[in-house]
Order: structure tokens, then C-alpha cells, then sequence
């Protein structure tokens, strides 16, 4: 049943009691605490798990391919600023097929927050390794991965000094609400990265992570490069959530790129002609 703006009717194709529920009820909380419209809002995926969450809410939505999510999401924010723009996505969407896109947005810091399910695997091919794969973990590679170390997206994010980088927990709904509706109000790139343990191909239980997270007190100091890659470079059995690193504040993409085209999106700009794009669009049919 509806009980939301937005909630929509589509069935559910996630595996009952998926820690992915958690994220979309947070989102949802998020949305709706921030006052946002569904059709302000507009929500981008690639492929995945992760990526069918678009498909359970009311607003607009791109699926993207796999690992593209990032660049349409770029696009999307160029072309109309006023939207709220969000991507979600998975390790292996965003870090892995992705991981290249992930470099370059942080360079250009577009005014999107991108929410990455992080269950350290591929759910969707039934368990394959992912970039942030424990190095011994064997899931569908007998030995484990062969690489060295998985990868840490978040002290990568840190050290280029992103706009503003979390870690929250599909387990704590509230807290996790709290860091969605930060990184969606500040200005420039937001990254939470979302502890989503998967009940089906999983290493640990959502019990062992009830174990081991912790939350960031007060003490730390969001503006320390260096104590927040202390954080995010903790052993495996100490997970901090919340805010790691607020960064500087900084020129946001889209008022660079359109620094010579009005503030209106550009379906509004008088210098579109909607004659000639349907033209253009009557070719496609």
C-alpha cells in the first residue's frame, strides 16, 4: 500500500529481509524530511542490486549501463541544476566498471550525492568478487581474490579533498537518514558509502556488523584529511559510520559549465528551439 509520495506499486524483486530495505526507507525518510517533490527529484542507477532501487520509488529515474551511472548523472545535473540529483549504486557499479567515472567526478565536483551499497560482493552474479572484496574471502573464486587489497573508495574520495564523505548502515535507519539528508544539503559532491551486508552471499550475518560498527563522537574533527583516513583505514573489525571529512567548499560543475547559459534548465532556455528537438525526435521513431 502507498504510504508516501514516494512509494510507488512495482513488486519488489530483492531477497525478503535484504539490507537494501534499510537504505530505501532512509532514502525515502530523507526525501520526505527535506520537504523534496518526487518530480524535483531524480534518482540514477547503473546495474545491480543497488541499481534496481530507482524502480521503487516515485520520481524520475535513469538506469543507466553498467558502471555509467556516474556520467549521466553528471549530465542530468548540467543540464538542470535545480533537480536534486542522486545516484545509487553498488561496489562492484560504481568502483569496479565504474571506478574510472568515480575519479573524474571527484575532480569535477558536480552537486550530486552518490549513495554506494558497499556488500563487498556482486550480488547479482550470485556472489563474484568485487573490488572491495576481503582479500580470503571465498566466494565464487575457490582461493579468494588474487588481488593484493581491496579497494578504499572513501580514502580515495578524502584525500581529493571531496565535498563531503560518510559512512552509514543499512542496520541503523535513522542514522543512516541523518547522513542522506547531509549529503543531499551540502553544496558540491557528497559520498556515503553504506555498510549493506547481504543476507544471501555474504561473509557475516547483519549481527556480526551490529558487533562491530561504531559511531564517530563528537571529538573527531570532520576537517582533518588525515583523521579521517585514519578511519576509513581502520581493521576490518572496526567500522566507524557517520560524517568522515567535510571538505572545503569549492566551484560546483554545473555553474562552471554553464557559465554563459542562463540559470534556468535548459529545457527553459529560449535558446532551445522545442520545434527543432521534435523534429530531431521524430527521427527515432
Amino acid at each position: 500500500m502507498k504510504t508516501s509520495v514516494f512509494d510507488n506499486q512495482v513488486e519488489n524483486q530483492w531477497c525478503p529481509g535484504c539490507s537494501n530495505f534499510g537504505i530505501l526507507k532512509a532514502l525515502k525518510d530523507a526525501l520526505l524530511t527535506l520537504g523534496r517533490a518526487p518530480e524535483a527529484v531524480c534518482v540514477v542507477s547503473g546495474i545491480g542490486q543497488a541499481a534496481k532501487f530507482p524502480h521503487y520509488l516515485n520520481c524520475n529515474f535513469f538506469n543507466g549501463l553498467h558502471g555509467r551511472a556516474l556520467p549521466v548523472a553528471l549530465g542530468i545535473h548540467a543540464a538542470n541544476p535545480a533537480l536534486t540529483t542522486l545516484v545509487v549504486t553498488g561496489d562492484g557499479d560504481c568502483y569496479g566498471e565504474g571506478g574510472n567515472h568515480f575519479l573524474h567526478l571527484l575532480r569535477r565536483n558536480p552537486d550530486i550525492c552518490v549513495v554506494v551499497h558497499n556488500n563487498e560482493l556482486y550480488a547479482l552474479t550470485k556472489g563474484q568478487a568485487s573490488p572491495t572484496t576481503p582479500v580470503g574471502a571465498r566466494r565464487t573464486l575457490p582461493a579468494g581474490p588474487v588481488e593484493s587489497s581491496p579497494l578504499n573508495m572513501l580514502g580515495i574520495a578524502i584525500v581529493h579533498d571531496v565535498g563531503y564523505a560518510a559512512r552509514g548502515f543499512a542496520g541503523d535507519i535513522d542514522h543512516l537518514k541523518g547522513l542522506i539528508i547531509e549529503g543531499i544539503s551540502i553544496r558540491g559532491l557528497a559520498l556515503i558509502e553504506v555498510v549493506q551486508p547481504c543476507i544471501t552471499w555474504g561473509t557475516h550475518p547483519m549481527g556480526w556488523y551490529k558487533e562491530y560498527v561504531y559511531k564517530i563522537d563528537d571529538v573527531h574533527d570532520h576537517t582533518d584529511q588525515i583523521a579521517a583516513l585514519a578511519k576509513v583505514s581502520e581493521p576490518s573489525d572496526k567500522i566507524a559510520i557517520g560524517m568522515l571529512y567535510r571538505g572545503k567548499p569549492k566551484p560546483i560543475y554545473a555553474e562552471r559549465f554553464r557559465k554563459d547559459i542562463t540559470d534556468r534548465p535548459l529545457f527553459e532556455s529560449a535558446a532551445i528551439s522545442t520545434s527543432k528537438m521534435a523534429g530531431l525526435l521524430d527521427t527515432f521513431k
